[in-house]
């Protein structure tokens, strides 16, 4: 299960690139009852989201020519310099390369397939994870989930696991290190059709996934999924917020808890 204590290849962080930021955080205070800290003056906009004084994820102002509100998923790099070479190696793309900023070094890429994401190699990120508010799992949506398995493992050493879903096959992915199962964070599924296109989407779990999908309505986000049962998972949503940026939340069963 993801949590906070990182290592190689783990979920470590997630922003939210937004074109309002004053309007982002107003909308995910309101949905999931977080608070917005700036990173002050020298942060060039950006802040981070807490809830019950920890930090749940980041959220700053769109950088990119032509960028579109999108979360990023952040994972752990032991050599951030090597990931970027392994990346372009196979033939992924460099997006940003690493940046250091005090003990922290970050970059961004896109995958093969046109998934963005991106890597830090730092000890330090989530602050909470897997409980009411927080990040719980990852997805990735590409056209060719073998293809991509093959490429984040180059990366991560990821370890895959088929289990059948709703009209699919699903691919958990875990890290290398310890229990296969304790060590899943997140999944590969097939794109749904051409134009949904490549991405990484983050799960935030909930109480109460009705009332959020309600919520977000009526803070002028949208409804891509309505909440449905899944079968040994939960209860799922699939979301956008007034930007169109694309999250999902998950009230766990509790049998998997």
């Amino acid at each position: 299960m993801l949590g906070t204590e990182f290592r190689t290849g783990s979920p470590i962080w997630i922003d939210l690139g937004s074109p309002d930021t004053q309007a982002a955080a107003a909308f995910y205070t309101a949905v999931f009852g977080w608070e917005f800290a700036s990173a002050g003056p020298e942060g060039g906009g950006y802040g981070f989201f807490q809830k019950n004084g920890g930090t749940v994820a980041g959220l700053g102002p769109l950088t990119e020519q032509g960028a579109k509100s999108a979360w990023m998923t952040y994972f752990r790099s032991d050599d951030a310099q090597a990931t970027a070479r392994a990346v372009t190696d196979t033939s992924g793309t460099v997006r940003a390369q690493p940046m250091s900023m005090g003990e922290t070094t970050f970059a961004q890429f896109t995958d093969p397939q046109g998934a963005q994401f991106a890597v830090l190699q730092s000890g330090q990120g989530l602050q909470r994870a897997s409980e009411d508010g927080a990040l719980v799992w990852v997805e990735l949506h590409v056209g060719d989930p073998q293809a991509a398995i093959g490429f984040y493992r180059g990366l991560f050493g990821w370890r895959s696991q088929e289990m059948q879903a709703p009209g699919m096959t699903y691919q958990v992915l875990s890290i290398v290190e310890g229990d296969q199962q304790e060590g899943s964070f997140g999944g590969v599924a097939p794109t749904r059709d051409d134009s949904e296109g490549a991405r990484w989407v983050p799960y935030f779990a909930v109480t109460d996934a009705d009332a959020i999908v309600t919520s977000v309505g009526a803070n002028g986000g949208s409804v891509l999924m309505p909440a449905a049962n899944v079968p040994g998972v939960g209860r799922i949503a699939w979301l956008t917020d007034p930007a169109q940026a694309v999250f999902a939340v998950l009230r766990p069963d509790p049998r998997q808890t």
